[in-house]
């Protein structure tokens, strides 16, 4: 296994190396390209006053048709063999953005057309958008309207479950998937309020592939079943303790889950509020993170900047790095981020992979280590947040490329006519093993 895992590796970066120029030819918007002159990325933009008028300016300048958006998102496909794995399953992870959210917080819009903005348009603009991409599972985030949301997906094929959030906020994450193809065999949640990590909830689901979905050709002797686990990560840029500590419960029952069904696969999507270049996809990424070598406050790698940025692959730290920090834990806060105030090395049993990471991209979607430039866009903020994460299990054939910078920067922020949030869907197409 380590040995096709090197292999598998090395044919990844090759082929990284090799698939630019084409790429290009099919992924940019009027072959577009991040702007060389771009020194920060994943930063926070400053508040900018709405008002009537800046919205009707912006109107008039806007000249983009975003009918013609859709055909920018497209299918990239790894290295391996489609045709050595039958069986295949779909997974889409996606902040749906709260309509309670949206409506806190109208200053982070003021660029989108009211009219986009209403749940009624979202909901259908998701729903044409999950119908194009033939998922088989679904993890939501932000879901404020489960009943509409369910009632909606129940006629295309799917069931779901909610794990709502405690305290006074009215969203939660859903998880659903296809009822002809996965049979729920077990369900549970983490509210991290009972660790005093905050009202974040965290959901898990083990599903069971059914019999009569399978590929008759399929190597596979039996139905297999996987964990799903969906998590929502607190946001909070200064308070990287409760962040680490919301992960590592979620990472502990996933594996603890895995090994209770039989060692089956893992599959991680979510809203984990943290870039590419943060210790926090550090720590799921290697599995271990010294915080003594962290600053709380740049856990997450969301800095908030006095001043306008504009946008790098190399992520908010200066030359892509992360400036070394002497900053001291407070005993709490390593409790927090731990579970003990002994304990300041994290680490978790799982070992996963980013499923963007193991599948080539365009430079003009990705960054330099792989993952979406973007996953999520309004008036303070452009980046990524969104991950699906797997194990070893699990092999990726294809997933479905983000938006060129340029292309969102036309747009002027999201939710638009096509697109239903402020986050773009990060699709999967997953291979089982054999």
């Amino acid at each position: 296994m380590a040995e096709q895992c090197s292999k598998r590796s090395n044919r990844i970066f090759n082929k990284r190396k090799t698939i630019q120029y084409e790429e290009e030819q099919t992924l940019t918007l009027n072959r577009c390209t991040v702007r060389s002159d771009s020194s920060d990325y994943n930063q926070f933009k400053p508040i900018q006053s709405y008002s009537y008028k800046r919205h009707s300016e912006w109107k008039t300048t806007r000249r983009l048709d975003s009918t013609n958006m859709n055909v920018f998102r497209k299918w990239t496909y790894s290295d391996c063999e489609s045709s050595d794995y039958k069986d295949k399953i779909v997974l889409v992870t996606y902040n749906i953005l709260g309509v309670e959210n949206a409506s806190k917080h109208p200053h982070l819009y003021f660029r989108v057309p009211f009219k986009y903005m209403k749940w009624e348009h979202r909901r259908e603009a998701i729903r044409k958008e999950l119908a194009r991409y033939g998922p088989s599972i679904i993890c939501f985030q932000e879901v404020d309207c489960y009943s509409d949301l369910h009632d909606a997906l129940q006629q295309d094929g799917f069931e779901g479950v909610l794990k709502a959030r405690t305290g006074d906020a009215q969203d939660g994450c859903a998880i659903f998937w296809n009822h002809e193809r996965f049979n729920l065999l077990h369900e549970e949640s983490i509210e991290f309020q009972s660790f005093d990590l905050r009202n974040n909830v965290a959901q898990f689901c083990v599903l069971k592939m059914n019999a009569d979905s399978l590929n008759p050709k399929s190597k596979m002797s039996k139905p297999t079943s996987l964990v799903v686990g969906n998590i929502h990560v607190l946001f909070n840029p200064n308070r990287g303790d409760i962040q680490l500590g919301q992960i590592r419960l979620f990472l502990d029952r996933a594996h603890r889950l895995s090994e209770e069904w039989g060692g089956i696969p893992v599959v991680l999507g979510g809203d984990f509020n943290s870039v590419p270049q943060s210790a926090a996809y550090q720590y799921i990424s290697s599995a271990k993170l010294d915080l003594l070598q962290q600053d709380r406050k740049r856990v997450s790698g969301q800095i908030q900047m006095p001043s306008c940025h504009s946008f790098s692959p190399k992520g908010p730290f200066r030359n892509g790095r992360q400036k070394p920090s002497i900053c001291r834990w407070t005993d709490e806060e390593l409790k927090f981020a731990t579970g003990s105030e002994e304990v300041t090395c994290l680490q978790h049993s799982l070992k996963l992979r980013s499923a963007y990471h193991g599948v080539p991209g365009s430079v003009t979607t990705r960054d330099n280590i792989g993952e979406p430039l973007a996953t999520s866009f309004h008036c303070n903020f452009m980046g990524t947040v969104d991950y699906i994460w797997h194990s070893d299990q699990l092999v990726p054939v294809r997933v479905l490329e983000t938006l060129p910078i340029n292309a969102l920067e036309k747009l002027g922020g999201l939710p638009s006519k096509i697109w239903g949030s402020d986050h773009l869907a990060l699709v999967c197409e997953f291979a089982f093993e054999v």
